[in-house]
């Protein structure tokens, strides 16, 4: 059950909270601060009486009543806080970070029954244990850093793995990935993805809710409930991407060892991520570029155009396109031959389009212009551009930008200079524009997503 004061908390008590920002407890309480949670926030720690600003309360026999308790203390104290805090203090919703339960030990196991069984009595929300935390529009309630500044554009990202989560959104720094909100669902013997699914399905806002989500999954306990969830998510234009990691003997023994979870059968996975229409990922880098191509305009067909300035990545890019059963028309006639005029000798648009390393701007802008306008047989643009070194990318990013909002077809970015042009690109990023990185791994993830939306998995395009 995911309820209001999981979401959106009046109240937040940290149990285990304290001065020392380097152990989860100190920065839990650090994050929330700085993440302007509006709320009240009280903290419980034997030895203060003031951490980081915030009243501490020696006994939680003291504390005001409140909507949600995050657990960071010992595994062994847990259950008796969360029973007191539930019968007691009205507590609705609980984060346990504290890992030591079903991932470690028979024991372990039981502690954590023991807390979900007081969920169940007094109908209170359970997220972890064994997880990083949570961070909603309302509250940054994790441990970690970096952490996102969320905004309604982003993705949701749900995963089991704390560690998944903390590091997919250190890579998104750099390719421009936003965030709507983060569960780190830890063990999920309570809360799983399918629960969150259902959540995200039953409360759906179309005016509102975002509809990009990207997963990493390590359990399945409901696999019906997250077909069932998933399925009507994406009949209401949402997109869903996972890993489904423990799909091998080695995988398994590590994810039981990780999340105390059991193996689910990995063609089963495939099956029934093909049927609800999820795109299938195999690594971290291939789950933040989908997010990223979440985040653009749906490419309707297969027909793409390539603009680049060096005819490599070009190349690259068009046999990709081909592999996975892309189309790259080629361009000619009348439009074809207005354009080349447009362009420095020894250009070519026959595509892909290579404006070569000493294009301009205006070059850039004519190619993206006549693939918008004048190219009826193209259906979306791929422009892969970076530096020669020979002058700053930043009146290009800026007409990237104009372009971006300007035309009808979708257009996906790559930018390949990251450290020549890194202060460029952080603006360009920073007006919500995305960057795929590398070409291969773009067309990797349109392979995939319009082989989820025909019912295929795509992999075997790129095989």
């Amino acid at each position: 059950m995911i309820n209001r004061e999981l979401i959106n908390p009046a109240s937040i008590v940290v149990i285990g909270g304290s001065n020392n920002t380097l152990k989860p407890g100190g920065a839990l309480v650090h994050n929330l601060i700085h993440g302007k949670y509006q709320g009240n926030l009280y903290v419980v720690n034997p030895h203060e009486d003031v951490v980081q600003g915030v009243k501490s309360y020696r006994d939680v026999k003291d504390i005001p009543n409140a909507d949600l308790a995050i657990l960071v203390v010992v595994s062994r104290y847990c259950p008796s806080y969360v029973e007191y805090l539930a019968s007691e203090k009205g507590v609705k919703a609980f984060i346990v970070v504290s890992s030591g339960f079903s991932e470690l030990s028979e024991e372990g196991a039981e502690l954590e029954a023991q807390m979900l069984a007081t969920c169940d009595k007094y109908g209170c929300s359970f997220i972890g244990p064994n997880c990083i935390g949570m961070i909603t529009a309302n509250y940054c309630g994790a441990f970690t850093s970096p952490n996102p500044v969320l905004c309604p554009e982003g993705v949701d990202l749900i995963s089991n793995s704390g560690g998944m989560a903390l590091y997919t959104i250190e890579m998104s720094k750099a390719t421009g990935l936003r965030f709507n909100s983060v569960w780190s669902i830890g063990n999920a013997r309570y809360t799983g993805v399918e629960d969150v699914l259902q959540y995200m399905d039953e409360n759906f806002d179309p005016a509102k809710d975002v509809r990009g989500k990207i997963l990493y999954i390590e359990s399945i306990r409901d696999p019906e409930r997250l077909l069932r969830h998933a399925k009507s998510l994406i009949a209401k234009g949402c997109r869903i991407a996972a890993i489904k990691s423990g799909s091998t003997q080695s995988g398994a023994r590590a994810t039981s060892h990780h999340t105390g979870s059991a193996a689910f059968d990995d063609k089963r996975a495939d099956e029934l991520f093909r049927e609800a229409g999820i795109v299938r990922c195999y690594s971290r880098q291939e789950l933040v570029a989908m997010g990223c191509l979440f985040s653009l305009p749906r490419i309707e067909g297969n027909r793409f155009a390539i603009i680049t300035q060096a005819g490599g990545l070009g190349v690259i890019t068009a046999d990709a396109l081909s592999k996975g059963g892309m189309l790259v028309p080629e361009l000619k006639g009348e439009a074809a031959d207005e354009l080349l005029a447009k362009l420095h000798k020894g250009a070519s648009v026959s595509n892909p389009i290579d404006v070569l390393a000493t294009g301009t701007v205006a070059h850039l802008e004519a190619a993206i212009d006549y693939c918008d306008k004048r190219f009826d047989e193209i259906d979306a643009i791929i422009l892969s551009y970076g530096s020669a070194g020979l002058e700053p990318l930043g009146d290009f990013f800026d007409a990237i930008h104009r372009k971006i909002s300007e035309c009808r077809k979708p257009i996906i970015t790559i930018c390949p200079s990251i450290f020549t042009e890194a202060e460029g690109l952080k603006n360009f990023l920073a007006k919500g524009h995305v960057n795929l990185l590398d070409e291969e791994l773009a067309v990797r993830c349109v392979v995939r997503v319009a082989g989820a939306v025909s019912g295929s998995s795509g992999q075997e395009c790129l095989g």
